[in-house]
């Protein structure tokens, strides 16, 4: 099986009243094998993405193991001085991870 190309998968998504992301839970890849899923927070998250990591949108496929169904990248853009989180092509002020279910 060839090794995928992104390193976690975000499933769900908790904004705060401000639209900013509060948490998600994802799956991150370590090594071969995919961790159970985690909560990371807005700064945890940014961390990773500065880091290099690169992660997607999705979700996991029931009863295949380690297999994932991916949507968009996750990537982090400045605006007026502040970090946006976004997924997709989505124009804004706030975060938004375009597909992501509400938690």
């Amino acid at each position: 099986m060839a090794k995928p190309k992104y390193d976690g998968v975000i499933q769900a998504v908790r904004y705060d009243d401000q639209g900013q992301v509060l948490w998600v839970r994802a799956f991150l890849r370590r090594g071969p094998i995919w961790s159970d899923h985690i909560l990371l927070d807005r700064n945890d998250l940014i961390d990773k993405l500065n880091s290099g990591m690169q992660l997607m949108t999705g979700e996991r496929i029931p009863y295949s193991g380690s297999t994932f169904k991916t949507f968009k990248p996750v990537k982090i853009i400045k605006v007026n001085s502040h970090e946006i989180l976004i997924a997709g092509d989505v124009q804004g002020d706030t975060d938004c991870l375009e597909g992501v279910p509400l938690i």
